[in-house]
């Protein structure tokens, strides 16, 4: 049998992934001086609402003991873990160590797979679809593969604040934006490991206008999917899905809160914008 293993990036706790058919090693966050693994522990409107009380949050990957005790769970079995992009997270790196760890290691695959929340999300959801119809490990990697080609992400922050202390931005730029009330996007690099700056808007609409434009440059269309993802936000991520929907009506068009770990990034009040071909 072929398992499906992953992590909170997919935007599941364990109990949903479980009911889904497969099994997530959670992220956790640190904050007010308590760790939680996320979902499990703390929903991201619980975690907003302490950040909001002046707190500022970190978050770390999910042990290596942790993913070790969810492939012994499955010993004899085949299992595919389809972790969360390396360099966004460390959370690939432990599920390689936990892979070296295992006395059946020939029975595991780990992917990167180069992308996070919704393309994950998206990205497992069909492994699991596929395993149960009986496609093999190898041909499902391979199908995998084709499709993070096709993935993109934007994020607009709320402000420059968590991208300067991420070091995402110069202090220059963050300044100047946050002085002028701009609206940064930034996307991953070709290679998924970092968020880079696309560019910077004057608002938030016209954010969402400059990715319209670049998704439209995709060839985004029917047979496409668009995540809009939020941090505490959700009528500025209606916003955003009304906006998609006008351009993309034959794409499917889905909308979450961003998991607490990723929120750490972003901040509280960003919005992501994802794509991947279906």
């Amino acid at each position: 049998m072929l398992r499906i293993v992953s992590d909170t990036s997919t935007l599941y706790s364990t109990a949903e992934a479980r009911e889904a058919g497969f099994a997530v090693s959670p992220l956790s966050v640190t904050i007010a001086g308590k760790s939680y693994r996320e979902f499990d522990e703390i929903s991201p409107d619980q975690f907003v609402d302490i950040i909001h009380q002046g707190n500022l949050p970190t978050s770390s990957q999910p042990s290596v003991g942790d993913v070790a005790a969810l492939y012994e769970e499955f010993a004899g079995d085949e299992i595919l873990n389809i972790a969360m992009a390396d360099g966004l997270s460390g959370t690939y790196a432990s599920a390689k160590a936990a892979d070296e760890m295992q006395d059946h290691a020939e029975n595991l695959t780990v992917i990167n797979s180069r992308t996070l929340c919704g393309p994950h999300r998206y990205l497992v959801e069909k492994a699991v679809k596929l395993a149960a119809e009986g496609m093999s490990k190898d041909a499902l990697v391979a199908h995998l593969n084709e499709l993070m080609e096709t993935g993109k992400s934007y994020l607009m922050p709320a402000d420059f604040a968590y991208l300067r202390r991420g070091g995402r931005l110069s202090p220059l730029v963050s300044y100047v934006g946050q002085a002028t009330n701009m609206a940064p996007i930034m996307t991953q690099t070709p290679d998924g490991r970092q968020l880079s700056l696309a560019g910077v808007r004057r608002s938030f609409v016209h954010a969402i206008k400059y990715v319209i434009k670049a998704l439209q440059d995709r060839g985004v269309g029917e047979g496409w999917r668009i995540y809009v993802t939020h941090a505490g936000v959700p009528a500025k991520a209606q916003q955003a899905v009304e906006m998609l929907k006008a351009v993309f009506p034959a794409s499917v068009i889905e909308s979450y809160c961003l998991s607490p770990a990723f929120i750490t990034q972003g901040g509280p009040g960003c919005v992501a914008v994802q794509i991947i071909k279906a």
